[in-house]
């Protein structure tokens, strides 16, 4: 009896959800969708590319889709293609659609709906992003770091072009003017594009190729970062990242420099591998092209090419001991300056094993890691500095390439080496960029040896990742550090350090366990891993002087998986040479309840 009244109550609530949605279907104020399947899940999907379609067939007579970066004359003719961008807000505004349930599995029906009222506010989300990509945009270009700056504006342009009306867009400049988005984007892209120099720096032979090293600069100063891609002779290359103004290209011995195609990559590719939305816009519209993308290269005829050989350009040294003179720092300076011309050699001929004597047995190991991590080839002849300090030397730096044979990246990267007193290297890390290093050492408040140690604990970090050093990152953190990813909310926290005011959105917490084992398939998946960090902000506590705050936006790129975001890491520098992580937070983006958008320190009680 009382299953018959249940199933009773089911088909009574089924008819006045089907009555509700007959009216709703009939009411001009509403716009509807209608979706069937098997699964609930599946209906109500299927009920969103519906009510997507509706969105399109009452916005298309507004939007004015661009086929290119200039206006096109009229509105769009072939709805199919406005539904097609209209889908795209299905992952993120669409999904906030109200929802009604006809008819239950296994046969559901399922009813999303907006209020045409509420029809500017499925754009709104999308206009606020476009804004945030454009803005970070030029806070990029006045950094130099025109990579991030070209894909940002293309990613904020994507995005634009998929708003209805969005050419009528403006955007704020200064505190008082606007200016209309679509074209101060088109003229920004092709102002970075016109000021940027590609000069031949030197051109090296090997057995049946050529490595031209390029020095790349933006308005007359070395590009923070640069993406481009050239032509090899027989096929596009992949996408090549510059760094510090120092990026290269390898061509067949026979190829005519003076015919070179190099292109600027100006697309959003590495972005849209964390922004879904994004994506999804890029896959439904047509790309927007750059004439001044294609990139001339200039090169003095005399440069002639020469043979890879050992070429230390120059080193210096500077001293940071109170126990060691300037003089004998530089009596000393002689052994890690042979032991350096040895490491460069092997490099150059891929002979690792003959610069064995010149690593402890861990840091030979980290070698051969590192000359094994995609096809390392030196840049230029190196200028090198040796900084000596009570407990070690440290030479900055050899410029290198690491190209991947099952992927589609190019990386540059400045490796350093740690000496230990003896004259061997133990520690070999990829440098962070010369923006992350002078944000840290230019903080004149504290004793140069804690920024020392700072610059060398990311470096060493971020290494620790590209070269998989499973053993080392777990050596940092603590056994009960706070690991977060996302964003946060209320939380009892960890048993040594614990959240402050943290009201916020969602977040997954992990174990310092789980993110071991999440980190070991990681590697293990990944053919490479490499982290690239900027806009470096750093803070130390005010209760306990040992104890900083870093807050620093990171690019992560591997093999299958891309992302930026922001990472926050609390350290404990009580023991120098062993440093510990009591928390760690990374977030996709900036969380406007929290104070400049990026959890920190004052995020946390010690």
């Amino acid at each position: 009896m009382l299953i018959a009244c249940f199933s009773c109550t089911i088909a009574w609530a089924s008819k006045d959800n089907e009555k509700k949605a007959q009216q709703l279907q009939s009411d001009e104020n509403y716009l509807c969708g209608l979706g069937h399947g098997s699964t609930l899940q599946q209906a109500s999907n299927n009920a969103l590319a519906a009510l997507a379609g509706q969105i399109s067939t009452c916005v298309a007579s507004d939007f004015n889709y661009l086929l290119t970066s200039e206006r096109k004359d009229g509105k769009v003719s072939d709805n199919a293609q406005v539904e097609s961008i209209i889908r795209t807000y299905s992952r993120t505004t669409l999904k906030n659609a109200l929802e009604l349930v006809v008819s239950d599995e296994p046969n559901a029906t399922v009813l999303r709906y907006i209020l045409r009222a509420d029809l500017d506010k499925v754009f709104e989300q999308r206009r606020n992003k476009v804004l945030e990509y454009a803005s970070n945009a030029q806070k990029y270009e006045k950094e130099g770091k025109v990579a991030d700056a070209l894909s940002s504006y293309y990613a904020s342009l994507a995005l634009l072009r998929s708003i209805p009306d969005g050419s009528d867009m403006m955007i704020k400049i200064g505190f008082t003017d606007e200016e209309l988005l679509m074209p101060l984007i088109t003229r920004n892209v092709n102002d970075i594009l016109s000021n940027i120099s590609l000069k031949v720096e030197s051109i090296e032979d090997y057995d049946d190729y050529r490595t031209v090293i390029l020095n790349v600069t933006y308005k007359g100063q070395p590009a923070a970062n640069f993406n481009y891609t050239y032509n090899n002779g027989t096929s596009r290359s992949d996408v090549c990242s510059a760094k510090d103004g120092l990026g290269d290209i390898t061509i067949p011995l026979n190829t005519n420099l003076q015919k070179l195609d190099i292109k600027a990559d100006f697309t959003c590719e590495d972005v849209a591998n964390y922004d879904v939305e994004l994506r999804d816009v890029l896959s439904s519209t047509e790309a927007v092209p750059f004439r001044a993308s294609k990139m001339k290269l200039e090169r003095d005829k005399s440069i002639k090419p020469s043979t890879a050989n050992t070429s230390i350009a120059t080193a210096s040294i500077s001293t940071a001991s109170a126990a060691m003179s300037t003089a004998s720092a530089l009596t000393a300076s002689d052994i890690y300056l042979n032991a350096m011309k040895q490491i460069e050699l092997s490099i150059r001929q891929r002979a690792w094993d003959a610069a064995r004597d010149c690593f402890t047995d861990e840091g030979f190991e980290m070698f051969k890691s590192l000359v094994g991590y995609g096809n390392a080839k030196i840049l230029r002849d190196p200028t090198l500095d040796f900084t000596v300090t009570d407990e070690e030397v440290i030479c900055r730096s050899i410029p290198m390439s690491f190209t991947f044979a099952k992927n589609h990246r190019t990386f540059v990267e400045d490796v350093v080496f740690h000496f230990t007193k003896d004259g061997k290297v133990n520690e070999v890390a990829f440098a962070l960029g010369k923006q992350a290093v002078d944000d840290i050492m230019g903080r004149d408040r504290w004793n140069i040896d804690d920024r020392r140690m700072m610059v060398c604990f990311l470096e060493s970090y971020k290494t620790a990742y590209a070269l998989k050093r499973l053993d080392y990152l777990r050596s940092i953190f603590s056994n009960d550090a706070l690991i977060i990813t996302g964003k946060i909310v209320k939380s009892n926290g960890s048993k040594e350090i614990r959240p402050g005011n943290m009201k916020f959105v969602k977040y997954t917490r992990q174990t310092k366990e789980q993110y071991m084992k999440n980190l070991e398939m990681c590697f293990k998946s990944n053919e490479y891993v490499n982290i690239h960090f900027a806009d470096n902000t750093v803070r130390r506590s005010s209760s306990n002087p040992d104890v900083y705050g870093i807050q620093i936006k990171q690019d992560y790129f591997s093999s299958t998986y891309g992302d930026t975001g922001y990472l926050f890491l609390l350290i404990d520098f009580k023991k120098r040479h062993e440093p510990v992580i009591h928390v760690r937070t990374w977030q996709p983006d900036k969380d406007p309840n929290i104070r400049d958008g990026r959890i920190g320190i004052q995020d946390f009680q010690l």
